[in-house]
């Protein structure tokens, strides 16, 4: 009986895990600013396919993806005056990757975002965490 009412609602298209995947990809990327390993977590914690899953994330490119881990860096780096430098590029590099940006990424941009603030950041390297 449960299958039959879930058939149903399926072919009326109140069940549809691919539009739910889609919504759930814009709402969590704008609205917490994660990255497409952290949402494509979250769905498979939901339940949802791995196609449809792939399917849904792949509507987000590396440069939205960049571009909104600036915007997190930017509204973090205040916060963060008054730190030394290392722990800073701890600190913020941190949130991304809590976020599910990639490491590079990540360093890269808060390594941008330092510079623009005037740090020195000639001695951090690649793997600088």
């Amino acid at each position: 009986m449960a299958e039959e009412v879930l058939s149903r609602f399926e072919e009326v298209g109140l069940i549809d895990d691919s539009a739910f995947a889609e919504a759930w990809v814009e709402s969590r990327h704008h609205g917490r600013g994660l990255a497409r390993r952290a949402l494509a977590q979250e769905l498979r914690t939901k339940g949802v396919d791995s196609s449809l899953i792939d399917e849904a994330v792949s509507q987000l490119d590396s440069e939205q993806e960049e571009a909104t881990a600036r915007e997190l860096v930017a509204r973090k780096l205040r916060a963060t005056r008054g730190l030394d430098r290392d722990k800073r590029l701890r600190r913020l590099a941190g949130m991304l990757a809590r976020k599910g940006y990639p490491e590079g990424m990540a360093l890269r941009v808060v390594r941008q975002a330092l510079e623009e603030e005037g740090e020195d950041t000639e001695f951090l390297g690649e793997g600088s965490l």
